[in-house]
C-alpha cells in the first residue's frame, strides 16, 4: 500500500498498512510507556500528548533526555539492533500512542517507500538536534540553553507562531535538561518575565523575543 510522495504523512493511514503488527495505546499522565532495560521490540509514534525520555546513571542520577511533541516517533533504536532500552519514556500528559512491532515496522518500511523517506527524514532531524543539543551543552551558557530550550518546547518558527507550553514544565526538568541548578532557572525565569519574553497566562507562552537571548554575544 504505497502513497505518492506529495501525500502528506497520516498516521491512521499508516497503521492501517501496518495491518496486525500494530496497537493504539492510551496512557495517562505519569504513566511509563517503557523503561529504561527493558527489551526493544517496538517502535512507538506519538499522536497526541507529550512524552519524556529520561536515563539513569549506576549512581541513581537522573537526567531528561527529550521532550517529544505529537507526530514523533521513539524507540527506533530496536530497528538498528538495540535489545534493551537505554532510557525510560513516560507520559507528561494523556496520550495516545500507536506501538509498532519490530518486524511489523521492518516490513512497511520496505513496501512503502513514501513513508521510509518519511522516517529517514525524521532520523536524520532528531540526529542534528541532538548534535544541536551537544553545542549547545559545550559552548553556550546555562542562560542560553535555557532560551533555547523554551523555544523548541514552544516550537517557536513552525507555521510561524509561537504556542503555551503544555503541560507545564517544573524548574526540576528544566534544570535537569539545561544542565544547571534549579535555583538558577527559577533566576533566569524571573529575568525572562521582568523582560517580557515570557509570561504565565493559562499557561507558559514564550515569546520571539526571546530569541534575542540565543542570538546575544
Amino acid at each position: 500500500m504505497a502513497r505518492k510522495l506529495s501525500t502528506p504523512f497520516n498516521s491512521k493511514t499508516f497503521l492501517t498498512a501496518v495491518g496486525s503488527g500494530k496497537k493504539i495505546l492510551t496512557f495517562r499522565r505519569k504513566q511509563k510507556i517503557f523503561s529504561q532495560g527493558d527489551g526493544a521490540d517496538a517502535v512507538f509514534f506519538l499522536s497526541a500528548g507529550k512524552v519524556k525520555l529520561t536515563v539513569l546513571s549506576p549512581k541513581g542520577k537522573e537526567a531528561v533526555i527529550a521532550i517529544l511533541g505529537r507526530d514523533e516517533f521513539f524507540g527506533e533504536a530496536c530497528l538498528a539492533g538495540q535489545n534493551v532500552r537505554m532510557a525510560t519514556a513516560t507520559c507528561m500528559e494523556d496520550s495516545e500512542i500507536f506501538r509498532i512491532g519490530k518486524s511489523a515496522m521492518i516490513r512497511v518500511l520496505h513496501d512503502d517507500p513514501p513513508f521510509s523517506e518519511l522516517f529517514m527524514s525524521h532520523l536524520l532531524s532528531r540526529n542534528i538536534r541532538i548534535e544541536e543539543d551537544l553545542v549547545d551543552q559545550l559552548f553556550n551558557s546555562s542562560e542560553k540553553r535555557l532560551a533555547r530550550l523554551l523555544l523548541l518546547l514552544a516550537h517557536f518558527g513552525k507555521e510561524g507562531k509561537t504556542e503555551h507550553i503544555i503541560p507545564k514544565i517544573s524548574q526540576e526538568t528544566l534544570a535537569e535538561m539545561v544542565g544547571t541548578t534549579r535555583s538558577r532557572i527559577s533566576f533566569f525565569m524571573n529575568k525572562f518575565r521582568k523582560l517580557g519574553l515570557i509570561d504565565y497566562n493559562g499557561g507558559l507562552q514564550v515569546r520571539s523575543s526571546l530569541l534575542n537571548i540565543v542570538l546575544h554575544d
